[in-house]
């Protein structure tokens, strides 16, 4: 049996989150939506304004993958996280917010320089900007990757966030060739907006002969195939990748694979932020499947963690959150 049910690789970030008006992006050129990847001092002049200007709700450990693997492990999964974080206090806060969870990390994730950060920004539609200095993690490598604890796992997962690193994609294709050699599955998420925009090469490196599961956002399937419709895109996406899930925001979400296309309705919350629903959607998909449920079955609980994430600001739930959404997921289906 595998020690592990998931290992994870991503971006070790630092959320500081704002609610800032529509008018805050436009004067500081921020593209609504995406993720726009900064310098340090570019980062810290926005705080400023920031902390001048705008609302600040607070902060929190983040990073796409991340929060993926916290709403995994928080649901019931065993789980590992590869990261680079920087030395001091801002990396010890980020690993013992993964550690206090049951994630398991390594020593080899503590590295010079500082961790990053992100600005996220939320504007009154609930719509999440962010503005992210990678810090140290812009150097992860297969360095910091504990390969010996990839082969014990089932599941690997990736986050599109790396295809802007030369390193890290270099981590992530050896992370690929592990699984490979040990029959890992492999998942991988498309992530935001501006990585298909921008880091189009990287990720088509980091998905090169397709994966077992692929994740993105409508926005994101028809910007990375070029087609009109989602299901064109599904169609498109399906030549390489096993099972392609698209989140389509409030409306649902949609499983396909060779054999069926699954639509699963929304939920209904307040929503008033969006910062982490795709992540936590992935996290709760991953969990469901692991527990033996159904596609249709995994998108329901996927849809009932994110729709709880909508509903209030941060990307993670309180841990004790998860299982009991869980529980009643599992009751609904006695």
């Amino acid at each position: 049996m595998s020690a592990l049910d998931l290992f994870a690789i991503g971006n070790a970030i630092i959320d500081q989150e704002f609610q800032v008006s529509d008018t805050f992006l436009t004067e500081q050129n921020l593209q609504k939506g995406t993720m726009q990847l900064t310098d340090g001092d570019t980062q810290a002049q926005l705080y400023s304004n920031l902390r001048d200007t705008q609302l600040y709700k607070g902060q929190a450990s983040g990073g796409s993958a991340a929060n993926t693997t916290v709403a995994f492990a928080a649901l019931g999964g065993r789980a590992f996280y590869g990261c680079r974080v920087g030395q001091g206090e801002s990396g010890q806060f980020y690993l013992d917010g993964l550690n206090d969870v049951g994630i398991r990390t390594a020593e080899q994730s503590i590295c010079d320089g500082v961790t990053g950060t992100c600005m996220v920004l939320i504007t009154p539609d609930t719509e999440r900007t962010m503005h992210t200095y990678l810090g140290t993690t812009a150097d992860l490598s297969v360095n910091e990757i504990d390969y010996t604890a990839l082969t014990q796992a089932k599941w690997l997962y990736i986050e599109g966030y790396l295809s802007t690193s030369d390193s890290a994609r270099q981590a992530v294709l050896k992370a690929r060739e592990v699984a490979k050699q040990h029959q890992i599955q492999v998942a991988v998420s498309l992530s935001d907006p501006a990585m298909v925009q921008y880091a189009r090469t990287g990720l088509e490196e980091m998905l090169a002969e397709g994966v077992d599961l692929l994740f993105c956002n409508e926005q994101e399937a028809l910007m990375f195939t070029g087609k009109d419709s989602i299901d064109e895109a599904v169609t498109q996406l399906l030549v390489q990748n096993k099972t392609v899930v698209i989140t389509l925001g409030a409306k649902g979400a949609l499983v396909a694979t060779h054999a069926e296309k699954i639509y699963v309705e929304g939920r209904k919350v307040n929503a008033v932020d969006t910062n982490g629903a795709g992540d936590a959607f992935a996290g709760a998909f991953l969990y469901a499947i692991k527990k033996g449920f159904d596609l249709e079955q995994a998108a329901e609980l996927a849809i009932l963690i994110s729709s709880e994430v909508v509903a209030q600001f941060g990307p993670r739930l309180s841990i004790d959150k998860y299982a009991k959404l869980l529980k009643t997921m599992e009751m609904d289906l006695a």
